[in-house]
């Protein structure tokens, strides 16, 4: 699997852009990203913040997650630009019948799969060797561009997951 998203990402974007990353609940089917290509990009095309536009960019990534990033060099984004694209993301819970905001759903790479776990069976997980220090985890909570490339697909231990580790006989 392909985990390298910089070829993806808007090589003109400040480092420090702000980024938002939604998790489905589930893989959207090829006919639901297609469609949600058009909603994310209208969504950018419109994107203002007191009524200057927004230097975004919006995608789906591995047909599970939607990133969301504003370049804030220009024009910062206030709390109805935030509101907005919030509202947005609703929309596309609606509209495909998907949870996008469950933060207690965490999804790691595992034999070459993207597989979410609830966060409360991660130490069934740790324990059982189903996941490990090394295993490659989707860190959402990252904040920045910057973050993006360099943080979002890290191995567990090196993210906040890393105190589940601890004390694990190995």
């Amino acid at each position: 699997m392909d985990l390298d998203i910089q070829q993806h990402l808007p090589e003109d974007f400040n480092p420090e852009s702000k980024v938002w990353i939604y998790q489905s609940s589930r893989l959207f089917f090829i006919s639901e990203a297609l469609e949600m290509e058009t909603i994310l990009q209208d969504f950018v095309n419109n994107w203002k913040s007191h009524g200057a536009p927004v230097k975004g960019f919006a995608n789906l990534f591995f047909g599970r997650f939607i990133v969301l990033m504003a370049d804030e060099t220009s024009t910062g984004v206030g709390g109805c630009s935030t509101d907005s694209s919030v509202h947005m993301i609703q929309e596309i819970e609606r509209k495909y019948n998907v949870d996008m905001f469950n933060r207690q759903m965490l999804s790691f790479v595992i034999k070459d799969k993207i597989e979410q776990l609830p966060l409360s069976q991660i130490p069934y997980a740790i324990e059982n060797n189903f996941i490990n220090e090394n295993t490659r985890y989707f860190d959402n909570s990252i904040t920045t561009k910057k973050q993006l490339v360099s943080g979002w697909i890290a191995p567990a231990g090196e993210t906040w997951l890393k105190r589940m580790f601890t004390g694990k006989i190995q």
